[in-house]
């Protein structure tokens, strides 16, 4: 199902390279206003590539620029470019290691069932997406997503790639991160072969992969003679196992502020008509309660933290028109017994809503609750693996900000172009 190519990728001079740690950047969804004016400060960081400070025509004047004077050379050769993250979780003592590999990916339609979403996209960041792509024809970064494969049989050739790393640096999470490449003809075939008959699950950059697919279809309009293998119809991607240990999901919580009246005895009364709730003496305990428990959640208030569980009997009340597997989600449930029914933000409003923030971090939560920056806060347990795959495969989508993978692939190590001369390898390189 799913076609994938190796390829030449652009990268850092040999001399900016020895300093790769300076010049990548968090991905243009999660980089701060603080981030990226620091970036901004060093000349050659990616950041002026992902997320310029300039419209978008002066970022091809950079990108030309950049290639004439080899700040960027490309790579001579095609391959497969093996990404590992090294990380560990807070409060745990285990060292995860996320494997994968970076390539080109054939920019599926969503109804033709190879690429699958779990979230939807805001048509303005896609527009962003499809305009920055459009003006510099380069990926300037991956996005994520995830094969199926049980028996593992590609991470033995990416292990022994990872014997000779051309980069190793820590990037702004913590991560350590570990590129390297694989040019054997032989072993990339064996790559493509293996995705070759899988569906693959986007995890990460909806908007990114959805700005790709965009600008195919526009070069398949203008193309009266397209054949399918143009370098407009391919995009860059991160591929990781889904059956791997050491990929994590982390929850999101709700930040609520800005609704008139609400009334936190009111509130704790409208929700015992659907949940059974129970006072915490020491609000931090709340993820350790809620963790494993179906419909189980955490409630933050100035002065008082609460566990609140669905009442089994209410969840056939639960009328959007989804399927069961979108139904019995914890978020779903969050968002209709709690932000509709009982904080009556209707479920179509909820995308935009300026009541409601998402924040991973339950510490920051608490803060923002106690010193009435919020006006409450809904802390989340992570969504498994399963129930993702389970997701995509009815053909629906979760709630906004459901998931987040981690940790985040970074801005930098390489791009990718979709300019027809740089993307088309050797005639003798056999791709």
């Amino acid at each position: 199902m799913a076609e994938i190519k190796p390829i030449r990728a652009w990268r850092y001079n040999r001399a900016l390279s020895q300093r790769i740690e300076e010049l990548t950047s968090p991905l243009f969804d999660v980089v701060s206003d603080k981030q990226r004016e620091a970036l901004y400060k060093e000349p050659y960081n990616s950041i002026h590539l992902s997320v310029p400070r300039t419209h978008h025509g002066e970022v091809q004047k950079l990108l030309n620029r950049w290639k004439y004077e080899k700040v960027l050379e490309q790579d001579p050769l095609p391959g497969i470019y093996v990404y590992y993250q090294h990380f560990s979780l807070a409060g745990s003592p285990r060292e995860y290691v996320r494997k994968g590999f970076i390539c080109h990916i054939k920019a599926y339609d969503w109804n033709e069932g190879v690429i699958l979403r779990h979230e939807n996209t805001i048509p303005g960041s896609v527009n962003d997406r499809t305009e920055l792509l459009e003006k510099t024809l380069l990926n300037v970064s991956p996005t994520h997503g995830l094969y199926t494969d049980p028996d593992f049989d590609l991470e033995p050739y990416m292990d022994e790639s990872m014997r000779s790393p051309i980069y190793e640096v820590e990037d702004y999470q913590g991560v350590r991160d570990v590129l390297s490449v694989i040019h054997d003809a032989e072993v990339i075939r064996k790559f493509m072969a293996k995705v070759a008959d899988k569906q693959i699950i986007l995890a990460d950059g909806h908007h990114r992969y959805e700005g790709s697919l965009t600008y195919r279809k526009q070069q398949i309009a203008k193309n009266p003679h397209h054949t399918g293998e143009e370098a407009y119809n391919f995009h860059l991607m991160y591929l990781t196992n889904s059956e791997a240990h050491d990929l994590r999901i982390l929850p999101i919580h709700r930040l609520i502020n800005g609704l008139p009246e609400l009334d936190t005895q009111e509130l704790l009364k409208k929700l015992a008509s659907f949940f059974t709730i129970r006072e915490m003496e020491d609000p931090y305990d709340l993820n350790e309660v809620i963790t494993g428990k179906k419909w189980a959640f955490g409630l933050l208030l100035k002065e008082s933290a609460w566990k609140i569980r669905l009442k089994p009997e209410v969840h056939p009340s639960l009328n959007w028109p989804f399927p069961a597997e979108v139904k019995e989600l914890d978020l779903t449930v969050l968002h209709y017994f709690v932000l509709e029914q009982v904080l009556g933000i209707p479920g179509r409003e909820q995308r935009h809503s300026p009541h409601i923030r998402y924040v991973r971090n339950f510490t920051e939560c608490l803060n923002q609750v106690q010193q009435g920056s919020a006006q409450c806060a809904l802390i989340t347990h992570e969504v498994s693996m399963e129930e993702v795959k389970q997701v995509c495969a009815s053909g629906y989508t979760m709630p906004p900000k459901s998931t987040y993978f981690y940790p985040k692939v970074i801005c930098g190590l390489l791009f990718s172009s979709i300019q027809p001369d740089e993307f088309s390898a050797s005639p003798y390189s056999g791709f």
